[in-house]
């Protein structure tokens, strides 16, 4: 016990911040209760110190965990982005209570305000995706999904003074709640086949039934495709994605930015640790990718639509939001394919691509948030035109993080999307890159938009009329983010390596796990042509 106490000190910080946080939020003094989000700040850059010191080498060898280093990685990562995410939220809520207050107009009211509440649910949620790292059971698993998802409603429904925000977080919620039954169920039948819900006992129930039976049981397949489906919804992709566009739209620029990563982050990890007990840790009985023919096909299929969906459905968009959901789709289809090439240099990818995605992100919806037009938030490709004559930096930032979301060299994302590819490649799944590379082409049509359009295009008489937020620090966080996707790819080798020793599920490999880095090579070698 004393074991697994000690690798969740970060998220017992975290904790200790939530309610921090909650106290501050009643506060009566304006100046306590503009400081929450720069709190939050403080509270995950300590997180995010502490974890290396927590992952300590002598800690690791005795951690009852089938991958017991991938919480460094995706904690380190959560507490970067998320620091940058909490940034984007300095002055998103309760604006015109607090004018009415300054003014005198009406009197300070804690049921009223909500910031406190905001940025709570904002730790927890990260609490929940940093706990999915550290579940070695399916009801750990569970509930760590549940606390990273369910802050989420009530941020989309309390991120806007909005009708939209209301819908969005309804319909949210309701599917939410289908995925959490789908994956439930999907857990019970796993229970049921192999007698057991610990992750590593799974792993090797999983062998035996393969060594014995020549293949996983019916329900054990059955179980893991549920489970699957279950947490597309999480991560956006097909066949539980259709929340996402009426979602990022309802939702305020900065809730819709945190949307994008931190469920994804939190679906991604739990789908490395359930695949890894069908075949990653045992490849006795299994197909050449060491998953079985059934799961495999499900996965293959679930990329090839999530990416052509996405990037069809991003192409018809007028709405930068709407348009930068379908594209969170689409970029779902490419981490699957890190998923179906396993690891090492698959699992890589995937932990690579969710630090790159969070980071371009991050950057894209961070230009949102630090604009207004008439008091609302921006939302229209159109209020995008011609930024660059009153808002040059802004502009390039835009460019920046589309155009990395694209893939174009030297940028963060080629580099990412290269890393995947060449994954896909190096597992044998030629027809399923070929298929990739077609929709990272497709992308170009509607990212190139959101470069040309702040870089080239004249100004409108209803881009004019955009103007910045009050407050500077959302364009903070937006080129903090846009310059580490310009510098990162400098530490594409350190980052890989990093990922590499994440995913390692046997112990003795943690010594080993960066010593093969040929493909690191080949990424780095794309990324200087």
């Amino acid at each position: 016990m004393a074991d697994k106490l000690w690798f969740l000190l970060p998220e017992i910080w975290l904790f200790v911040g939530v309610v921090v946080l909650s106290i501050i939020g009643l506060s009566k003094s304006k100046s306590l209760r503009d400081s929450l989000p720069f709190v939050t700040c403080f509270f995950l850059i300590v997180a995010f110190i502490m974890t290396p010191f927590v992952y300590s080498a002598d800690r690791v060898a005795d951690a009852p965990l089938l991958m017991p280093m991938l919480g460094k990685y995706v904690k380190m990562i959560v507490c970067a982005v998320g620091t940058m995410l909490a940034l984007l939220s300095v002055g998103l809520l309760d604006r015109p209570l607090e004018a009415a207050m300054a003014e005198g107009r009406t009197r300070f009211d804690a049921i009223r305000v909500n910031r406190g509440e905001y940025f709570a649910f904002f730790l927890l949620s990260l609490i929940g995706v940093m706990l999915v790292c550290n579940a070695n059971d399916l009801i750990w698993l569970f509930l760590a999904l549940e606390l990273a998802s369910l802050p989420t409603y009530i941020m989309v429904a309390i991120s806007r003074p909005s009708s939209k925000a209301q819908e969005a977080a309804v319909k949210y919620f309701f599917l939410g709640a289908m995925s959490s039954a789908m994956f439930l169920y999907g857990f019970a039948l796993l229970y049921g086949s192999t007698g057991t819900i610990v992750i590593t006992e799974l792993r090797d129930a999983f062998t035996d039934q393969t060594l014995s039976e020549g293949g996983l049981s019916r329900l054990a397949i059955v179980g893991m495709i549920l489970s699957i489906i279950g947490l597309c919804f999480k991560i956006v992709a097909v066949p539980m994605h259709f929340y996402a566009a009426d979602v990022y739209e309802g939702a305020a620029s900065p809730v819709t930015a945190f949307l994008g990563f931190v469920p994804k982050t939190a679906g991604a990890v739990a789908l490395i640790l359930l695949l890894s007990t069908v075949g990653w840790s045992n490849h006795h009985g299994f197909n050449v990718d060491g998953l079985p023919r059934e799961i495999l096909t499900t996965l293959w299929m679930i990329a090839v639509l999530t990416m052509t969906l996405g990037n069809v459905g991003a192409l018809l968009q007028r709405s930068a939001k709407r348009m930068l959901a379908y594209s969170s789709i689409a970029h779902s289809g490419y981490l699957i394919i890190g998923l179906i090439a396993g690891p090492p240099f698959g699992l890589n990818a995937v932990l690579f691509y969710l630090l790159a995605y969070g980071l371009m992100n991050t950057a894209a919806f961070a230009v949102l948030a630090a604009f207004e037009r008439r008091g609302q938030e921006i939302e229209s490709l159109d209020d995008l035109a011609g930024l660059r004559r009153r808002y040059p930096v802004m502009a390039v930032v835009m460019a920046i993080a589309a155009g990395s979301l694209m893939g174009m060299p030297p940028l963060l994302g080629f580099a990412a999307k290269l890393y995947l590819f060449i994954a896909g490649m190096n597992a044998g799944h030629v027809a399923l890159i070929v298929i990739a590379a077609l929709n990272s082409a497709i992308s170009a049509f509607y990212y190139l938009k959101l470069v040309a359009l702040p870089l080239l295009a004249q100004s409108t008489p209803q881009s004019e009329t955009v103007i910045p937020r009050p407050v500077v620090w959302p364009r903070v966080a937006a080129i903090i983010t846009a310059a580490a996707i310009v510098i990162l790819p400098i530490f594409a080798n350190q980052l890989i390596k990093a990922s590499n020793v994440a995913n390692s599920i046997e112990q003795s490999a943690l010594l080993s796990a960066t010593d093969d880095l040929s493909l690191v090579e080949k990424v780095e070698d794309g990324t200087r042509h």
